[in-house]
């Protein structure tokens, strides 16, 4: 498997926020990481009650970085598990995202893996 030159974690983070900021997708850093290593936790809390949270994986398939769904359902739980994932790795990064219709961007060209 090939290995992907990794952009350091502070400047994905400032990029992704900033690509947020155009699309008027309102998002906050909850949890600052390892500003060089530290992953990427991105929670999309839809204003109703519920969330999702969204961490990078490797697919097995493929061997890509695919965004992959950590925890989905009613927001507290979905912090419930954001805690439980902080307290495992104190480098972590938390993005949190305010989008009724659930818009993440990660799907888009240089976000997706």
């Amino acid at each position: 498997m090939a290995t992907e030159p990794r952009l350091a974690a502070d400047f994905w983070v400032r990029a992704y926020l900033a690509r947020l900021g155009l699309a008027n997708i309102p998002a906050y850093i909850t949890h600052r990481g390892d500003a060089t290593a530290g992953a990427v936790l991105v929670k999309c809390a839809t204003l109703d009650g519920r969330a999702r949270a969204l961490h990078r994986s490797y697919d097995l398939a493929s061997g890509a970085l695919v965004w992959v769904t950590l925890a989905e359902g009613p927001e507290a739980e979905v912090d419930a598990a954001i805690a439980r994932q902080r307290r495992y790795d104190s480098d972590l990064w938390v993005i949190e995202i305010e989008s009724r219709d659930g818009r993440t961007l990660l799907d888009e060209p240089g976000l997706s893996g």
